[in-house]
């Protein structure tokens, strides 16, 4: 994450508490989460968890719940959402976990990937904190289908600009216009491509064993994944 976004991001305080009107709108991916997630018996590492929204959730499918946000801001709604369903909530940067080697059995990760400067750098650290066998589960907006690029719109045939291929911050496309409120306003989207946001995943070191596109659009909005450490290869696509 740029440190301009970081600023921004501990100083949304303001902005958190509308975290829970928000919930319903972000359902689709943590319901996309879960099912590719399944029940289990471990240490379960919410990165960027937010304000809270999938803690209570991987809670109930029988993970014990740590959850991993660089802002303490976020942290605090996450505290009053979560109750006791999380065993512990931590201020840190993904890049830089403070968590030892093969700490857990399963990080999991929703709407985070255009946040981040350095991708690379957090999933290292995804794979370094996951034990053998461990499982990285994640569900983020499609790079190809919503972006700079991508101007959807409801009752028309979506358009396809210029863009696409430039992987920066952004603030204003055709995509979107963010605006200058709101946390994503001021902090902006790190767009990449599909390319820019599977390689970074297989250099990790990580075996890539599911890929989904979970919602029914003709243009689907999400993509999820699970990533294995330690796989056996031939139950894996890549």
């Amino acid at each position: 994450m740029s440190r301009a976004a970081d600023r921004t991001l501990r100083r949304s305080g303001r902005l958190v508490r509308r975290a829970r009107a928000r919930g319903r709108r972000d359902e689709p991916g943590l319901d996309a989460l879960c099912h590719l997630l399944g029940e289990g018996r471990g240490r379960c590492l919410d990165l960027g968890c937010g304000t809270g929204l999938a803690l209570p959730a991987l809670a109930r499918l029988g993970w014990t719940v740590v959850g991993v946000d660089v802002s303490a801001d976020q942290l605090r709604v996450a505290e009053a959402r979560a109750g006791d369903s999380a065993e512990s909530l931590v201020c840190a940067d993904a890049s830089e976990l403070p968590f030892a080697d093969a700490s857990f059995e399963a990080v999991v990760s929703l709407w985070t990937h255009t946040d981040f400067d350095d991708l690379e750098a957090v999933l290292a650290e995804v794979a370094r904190v996951l034990g053998p066998g461990g499982r990285f589960v994640y569900v983020g907006t499609h790079p190809c289908f919503l972006g700079p690029a991508v101007e959807r719109r409801a009752d028309e045939p979506h358009l396809l600009h210029a863009g696409y291929r430039r992987e920066e911050w952004w603030h204003d496309a055709p995509g979107f216009r963010l605006g200058k409120e709101g946390v994503r306003g001021r902090a902006g989207v790190n767009h990449r491509t599909l390319a820019g946001f599977l390689a970074p995943i297989l250099r990790s070191g990580l075996r890539l064993t599911r890929l989904e596109e979970p919602d029914e659009d003709d243009y689907p909005f999400l993509i999820a994944l699970e990533a294995a450490k330690g796989s056996d290869p031939a139950t894996s696509l890549y």
